[in-house]
């Protein structure tokens, strides 16, 4: 869903759900099925409504992941009490970016080469490893994801929450954890079949 508070004339592109309308309402949140929603972005102008929103979305569905815009200093912390699971400054964010971009141009570039949507040579991706996968169990030697695959395994986030840096190929992977994946797109595809990620 997209809504805003002051509706333009909208066209609906490919199967996104296009609303018209106020965000911060309970009933424009019900009627985009807010319910059963797995997650929400609030990008709201201002730090007051995206918190209305936050505390309306996650009282309406508990189980939501929320990411909400924060514009001011200390507006994070009330948009993470309110229900929001990650808070984005674009400001903090920018001022970051500009300062490494000086004092480590050659990591921004990586960075941006390895994310940027569109690459075709390479690709960062997150892929869960599901109950039935052939790589649950293993080691990251074992499965060949590196030999075989040419897929560097940057990170790996447990369902704790905890994340393991440059794992070793000693690490073993286990059902529900997170890899954090470098390499090509059709390698990465091949990891999520894998990974038993239906498509």
């Amino acid at each position: 869903m997209w809504s805003k508070k002051k509706p333009d004339a909208l066209e609906e592109k490919g199967d996104m759900l296009i609303l018209e309308g106020d965000a911060t309402r309970d009933e424009i949140l019900r009627e985009v099925g807010i319910e059963k929603a797995k997650g929400l972005i609030s990008v709201l102008p201002t730090d007051a409504e995206n918190l209305f929103v936050v505390l309306s979305a996650r009282e309406l569905n508990p189980k939501l992941f929320i990411v909400a815009r924060a514009g001011e200093e200390g507006s994070e912390q009330k948009l993470m009490r309110a229900g929001a699971d990650r808070v984005v400054s674009p400001y903090h964010i920018g001022g970051l970016r500009i300062a490494h971009t000086v004092l480590k141009p050659a990591v921004v570039d990586f960075i941006e080469f390895a994310t940027k949507s569109g690459n075709i040579d390479l690709q960062m991706e997150e892929i869960t490893v599901q109950e039935d996968s052939k790589l649950a169990g293993l080691t990251l030697d074992e499965c060949g994801i590196g030999r075989e695959l040419g897929i560097i395994i940057v990170a790996i986030k447990k369902p704790t929450g905890d994340m393991r840096f440059n794992p070793t190929f000693r690490t073993t992977i286990k059902a529900g954890d997170t890899l954090i994946a470098l390499g090509e797109i059709s390698k990465l595809k091949t990891l999520e079949d894998m990974a038993g990620i239906k498509r």
